[in-house]
């Protein structure tokens, strides 16, 4: 979401220098990116208070930092952006009573949200030798992160069943289902912003009655927000053994998760599927070129600036990897390990209750660098053209076949 109000673009250059900016520290470069702009000051986004932005002429968030009437009001900030794909913790209402300009970065991690889901699919796939080809997966949400997703399940040989009412009603595409018609699935993957109210609310969107509907053994994953499902009613269907894997990118109660769930899931991570440096990077330059224009100013830098070179630029997988669902998982594995991030937050279970949420958001903060399939290419030993399209289709930049 984006919006420039009638008076952007009307900075005087010469004010720029007294500009102040305050940002989130967990937004990488932040600092070297915005100093083009102004005296940038980094704090730890659940730490910003009244105090800490009141003579800041622009505020720059991540998902962690409600923005409204409690943080900004009296203060000078004359535009806010959030470095994330989605906006539910900004009162947008307030902003633009109040004239101050607002950016987000919509799309910028959504290849690596779809690229954590492929890790996790092909993961439990191979844990659970479930063959992926032709099963069936239900996307419900299918914006940015969800269309990608879509388009990554098909590449591998998955059916499609996709769900979104407000695009069905947009397009009146049929392709786009009733929720009840994903219930068959053999999997699940749920990619919806958080809303509390209206049609299409989806707030515990997922709960008893959802999980009572579904297949039996269905595999569910969640890597959209923590609130879209309901935790009583996951823990309740997962104790039951009725669900054949779960994957758990998000939580309720954030960063003080239920850790009893954790103990129940396959796969438990700290809210990271789009922590990738290439969608965080993305994400810096969406809000950096908007809050240039905002102030009407001229970017002074670029991503290639801050992009290293790929610790992983090249696969090889040998001949003896006949089985393609085996050689997508060595490869994606090979880029990214989705049983580090969990083993990661298991962690938190030897820890006192008290320290839970601090870990959580240490482990967020402390995030290791993380590369996109994009940035890999992969030498297959007498690489079949089906396993070639597969790798391709799941985001890696080249394959090539060696006799």
């Amino acid at each position: 979401m984006k919006w420039i109000p009638a008076f952007a673009g009307m900075t005087n250059p010469k004010e720029v220098k007294s500009m102040k900016v305050v940002a989130d520290a967990n937004i990488p470069y932040v600092s070297e990116c915005f100093s083009s702009i102004g005296e940038v000051t980094v704090v730890s986004g659940r730490e910003m208070t009244p105090w800490i932005v009141a003579d800041a002429d622009i505020l720059l968030v991540r998902s962690i930092t409600p923005v409204g009437v409690d943080l900004l009001a009296g203060s000078k900030v004359r535009f806010v952006a959030t470095a994330t794909i989605g906006f539910d913790h900004i009162d947008i209402d307030f902003l633009r009573q109040n004239k101050i300009g607002f950016t987000s970065a919509p799309g910028s991690n959504a290849n690596s949200a779809a690229e954590y889901v492929i890790a996790g699919l092909v993961e439990i796939g191979q844990r659970n030798n479930i063959n992926l080809e032709s099963k069936s997966i239900g996307i419900i949400g299918v914006g940015n992160v969800g269309s990608r997703v879509a388009q990554k399940c098909a590449a591998m040989g998955m059916r499609i069943y996709l769900n979104d009412p407000p695009v069905q009603r947009q397009t009146g595409d049929p392709k786009y289902l009733p929720i009840e018609e994903l219930y068959d699935c053999d999997f699940i993957t749920v990619h919806t912003p958080l809303t509390y109210s209206g049609k299409d609310k989806t707030h515990h969107l997922i709960g008893e009655k959802f999980f009572c509907s579904l297949k039996k053994r269905c595999v569910f994953i969640n890597a959209s927000r923590g609130g879209v499902v309901d935790t009583q009613a996951l823990k309740a269907i997962i104790g039951i053994r009725a669900l054949k894997a779960v994957v758990l990118d998000v939580w309720e109660n954030e960063p003080n998760i239920n850790t009893d769930l954790l103990k129940m899931v396959d796969i438990g991570t700290p809210h990271i599927a789009g922590y990738s440096l290439d969608g965080k990077i993305a994400g810096l330059m969406m809000i950096y070129n908007a809050t240039c224009e905002h102030f009407g100013l001229e970017p002074k830098f670029g991503a290639e600036e801050f992009l290293p070179e790929p610790d992983v630029p090249e696969v090889r997988l040998g001949s003896d990897i006949a089985d393609e669902q085996l050689a997508l998982w060595n490869a994606v594995r090979e880029v990214y390990r989705i049983e580090r991030d969990d083993e990661n937050l298991r962690q938190v279970l030897n820890k006192p209750t008290e320290e839970t949420g601090k870990y959580f958001d240490n482990l967020r903060k402390n995030y290791p660098v993380r590369r996109e399939f994009q940035n890999t290419k992969v030498i297959v030993k007498d690489a079949n053209s089906r396993l070639a399209e597969k790798l391709k289709g799941i985001g890696f930049r080249d394959v090539i076949s060696e006799k």
